[in-house]
């Protein structure tokens, strides 16, 4: 929805695209869902043209739209905000009016249609920021109330986000210590307090890693995606920035994140998805996996754009492996 990409934005969507389950407790907080972990999230595309009157489509460009398929299907769309935007309700509203329209029900003299469930992210807030955003619709003889709750993620201390697993806010906690920069940056104690509630969280979250409640992968993309919001956020101080990454390590590059995705990672997602209808343990490189990542796909452990990316290949070459591995079955 914003008009142009902050390293806020870039962010909040490799979060998403990269670490999709991490978005589901936060819906539960939000919404009072109950997801497990174990739903299938389906993204859409971030582009939706909007029909004008005078015939004319224009582009809009949301955060993220996505369903996540469980015991039913629901629809979410998110945006994230590093400040107050005042045309954010019309874009909204233009926005899920466009998607509940395209995948309207018509059934004889009855067009149904469903907006999805909508949510804004607002890293930086105010006194004037309000608790929910809502869309009143006026129809001869009846109104109708659309409600968009609103997330303030300075709002969250670090306790609260690992007992209640909202790990997807970690990145964006520095904007809750954003009023102190200036005395961090002159104050070398309480630069080193904030150093030390950074070590905590780096050791809580490699605790976590260790038990296996994630996995290595997601761990290194908050740490990285944590590091590029602070390199942002503190331009303008120095010792902030130098103190706290210090404290978080070195980033991690993207080879090396791809490396830990593809072969570390898969293998914790079989073991845990085992449970008699995948047999085997991945181990190793991803050569001569397709046949088990197609299994996973089938199974609905994976979606096809997560199992060509940890096959790395494009989706289009491994829908052509799954065809070939479609055939040999078969033959079979």
């Amino acid at each position: 929805m914003n008009t142009g990409n902050t390293p806020y934005d870039d962010v909040f969507r490799t979060l998403l695209n990269d670490c999709s389950k991490l978005i589901l407790p936060v819906i539960n907080e939000i919404f009072g869902e109950h997801y497990t972990g174990e739903e299938t999230i389906v993204f859409s595309p971030n582009e939706h043209f909007l029909n004008k009157q005078d015939g004319i489509e224009e582009e809009r460009i949301t955060d993220t739209s996505f369903q996540v398929v469980g015991k039913e299907t629901k629809k979410y769309h998110w945006e994230c905000q590093s400040t107050d935007d005042s045309s954010m309700l019309v874009r909204f509203f233009e926005y899920d009016a466009q998607i509940a329209l395209d995948q309207g029900e018509l059934t004889g003299s009855i067009l149904t249609v469903t907006f999805p469930h909508s949510a804004v992210l607002f890293l930086r807030h105010g006194k004037a920021t309000p608790e929910e955003m809502k869309v009143v619709i006026k129809t001869p003889g009846t109104d109708a109330v659309y409600q968009i709750p609103v997330v303030k993620a300075q709002t969250y201390g670090i306790e609260e986000i690992f007992e209640k697993k909202l790990l997807f806010l970690i990145p964006f906690y520095i904007f809750s210590h954003e009023s102190q920069f200036e005395v961090y940056n002159t104050d070398e104690r309480k630069l080193k307090e904030l150093q030390e509630e950074y070590g905590r969280i780096k050791n809580q979250l490699e605790e976590l890693a260790v038990q296996r409640k994630i996995e290595e992968y997601i761990k290194c993309t908050i740490m990285d995606m944590s590091r590029k919001v602070l390199e942002s956020i503190t331009k303008k101080y120095q010792k902030v920035r130098e103190g706290v990454t210090e404290v978080m390590g070195g980033r991690v590059l993207e080879y090396e994140a791809k490396t830990i995705k593809n072969e570390g990672w898969l293998e914790g997602k079989v073991e845990g998805h085992k449970e008699g209808k995948i047999e085997g343990k991945i181990e190793g490189k991803m050569e001569g996996k397709i046949e088990v990542l197609f299994d996973l796909v089938e199974n609905h452990v994976f979606t096809i754009k997560e199992a060509a990316s940890y096959a790395g290949l494009t989706v289009e070459e491994f829908s052509n492996k799954i065809e070939f591995y479609k055939g040999k079955k078969k033959a079979n």
